[in-house]
């Protein structure tokens, strides 16, 4: 019998705070103002890494338009 291994599709906020190269802190505050993709479940917030390389990508396309 050959058991296989679930691979999770979501990151915690420590985790996804780490992948975004910031503070446990300002991933909560950025959830708090609604300002990041995340999910609840219970009292867990979750992320998708898809939604998390999508959000940079649209802070760094912004921070190129408000320099031109």
């Amino acid at each position: 019998m050959i058991i296989e291994k679930i691979q999770r599709t979501t990151l915690t906020a420590k985790e996804a705070a780490e992948y975004l190269g910031i503070s446990y802190w300002l991933i909560t505050q950025l959830v708090k103002r609604r300002q990041i993709p995340c999910s609840r479940v219970g009292k867990r917030i979750l992320f998708r890494k898809e939604a998390l390389d999508i959000y940079l990508s649209q802070k760094e396309n912004d921070s190129l338009e408000k320099v031109c």
